[in-house]
C-alpha cells in the first residue's frame, strides 16, 4: 500500500456506521453530536446504528431516534456477532458515497469526523482517525498491543500502526469483499483487499463516561488469535519450523546416545531423559496438530455455511426484514 492519492473531490454525501452494544445512555447524544456536526458539513447524511445483542433498552432507543430522524436508520441483530460483523451489516446497507465507522462510547467525538472527511476528499481510499492520547486501563493497552501485533503481521507495519474503529473509507471499497462469507472478519483486512492509498489524521480520544468497554484482555488475546489463523499462514509456518527443529534435535540425541553407548560400555540413558524426550516430541506434535486442526476448523464453519450475522428487524428507512443474512449487494 501507499499514500499516492489520486484526485481531488470533496465529500458530498457521508454514511456514518455505529456498532451498537450496551449503549443505550450515549446514543442520544451521539445522534445530536453526528447531526449537529454533519449538517453544516456535508450534504446529504445518513446514520445507520446497529444494534449487536444488546442487553439493555439501546434498541427502544435507536428505534425512538430512527423514527424521530428520518436520517437515522436500524439495525437489530438476533445476537451478539461482534464489532465487526455489526459493522459490515451496516456498511454493505449504506447508501452514500462514503462511509464513516465510530463506536458508540463516545470515545471518539464526532466533531473530529471533519478532519477524515477532509482527507479522504483528497483521494485516499480509506482515512483512520489515530488518537493523539489513548485513554484505556494497562490490561485493555496490552491486549491492544498484541492485538496490533497481529495486524501487522497480516497487513503490514504501515498500516497496522495506522488502523483504528475510526475510520472513513469510500464505499467503492465493499467491491474488494462482496463475496466473503466467513463468520469470523476483520474489516480492515478486508478493506485492504481493495484499498490502494490508505492514511491517517490525528484525532482526539476521550476517556469513557459511561459503562465498560466490551474488549477484556481474554476478547483481545482470542482476536489476535482469529486473525492470524484466519489471514496468515505464520502458525503454520511456525509450527512447521518447531516440527524441523525437534526433529533435528531428536537426531543429535540418537547420535549422542549411540556415540556414549559405543565409547562407555556401562553407559545406560537415563530414564528421566527419556521421558523428558519423549514428552517435548509430544508435545510439540500436538501443538501442530492443534494449529492444524485450527485452519480445518475455519474451513468447516465456511463449508457449512454459518452466517456472518442474521438480521431481525429494522428501523428507519432501511424497511420491516424479519430475517436476513449476510449476502451480497
Amino acid at each position: 500500500m501507499n499514500d499516492n492519492t489520486q484526485h481531488h473531490a470533496p465529500i458530498r454525501s457521508v454514511s456514518v456506521v455505529v456498532p451498537v452494544f450496551n449503549s443505550e445512555a450515549t446514543l442520544k447524544e451521539l445522534d445530536k453530536r453526528l447531526k449537529t456536526t454533519l449538517s453544516g458539513y456535508i450534504e446529504e447524511f445518513e446514520v445507520i446504528l446497529v444494534n449487536d445483542g444488546s442487553r439493555d433498552s439501546s434498541w427502544k432507543v435507536i428505534t425512538d431516534l430512527a423514527g424521530q430522524n428520518g436520517n437515522v436508520h436500524g439495525i437489530n441483530l438476533m445476537h451478539n456477532y461482534g464489532q465487526h460483523n455489526a459493522l459490515l451489516a451496516g456498511i454493505e446497507r449504506a447508501r452514500y458515497e462514503s462511509i464513516i465507522t465510530i463506536d458508540d462510547d463516545l470515545q471518539h467525538p464526532p466533531e473530529e469526523i471533519p478532519k477524515l472527511l477532509e482527507k479522504l476528499g483528497e483521494g485516499f481510499d480509506v482515512v483512520y482517525g489515530k488518537e493523539i492520547n489513548r485513554i484505556h486501563n494497562t490490561w485493555r493497552n496490552l491486549g491492544s498491543k498484541i492485538l496490533k501485533g497481529s495486524v501487522r503481521i497480516v497487513l503490514g507495519a504501515k498500516i497496522a500502526e495506522q488502523s483504528s474503529a475510526f475510520r472513513a473509507f469510500r464505499s467503492k471499497m465493499r467491491r474488494g469483499f462482496r463475496n466473503f462469507s466467513d463468520a469470523i472478519l476483520d474489516l480492515d483486512v478486508l478493506l485492504s483487499w481493495s484499498a490502494a492509498s490508505v492514511t491517517n489524521v490525528p484525532v482526539q480520544h476521550h476517556d469513557r463516561q459511561v459503562g465498560e468497554s466490551g474488549y477484556t484482555l481474554r476478547k483481545l488475546l482470542r482476536l489476535a488469535f482469529f486473525m492470524l489463523t484466519g489471514y496468515s499462514t505464520l502458525p503454520l509456518r511456525i509450527a512447521s519450523s518447531a516440527g524441523l527443529l525437534t526433529s533435528l534435535f531428536g537426531i543429535g540425541m540418537f547420535f549422542y546416545v549411540v556415540i556414549r553407548r559405543l565409547l562407555q560400555t556401562s553407559y545406560v540413558p537415563g530414564f528421566a531423559f527419556l521421558a523428558a524426550e519423549i514428552a517435548l516430541f509430544a508435545g510439540l506434535q500436538l501443538f501442530a496438530i492443534g494449529i492444524i486442526g485450527e485452519y480445518i476448523a475455519r474451513l468447516h464453519f465456511r463449508t457449512m455455511g454459518k452466517p456472518t450475522y442474521v438480521i431481525r428487524e429494522t428501523a428507519g428507512n432501511l424497511g420491516d426484514i424479519e430475517s436476513e443474512s449476510s449476502g451480497q449487494e
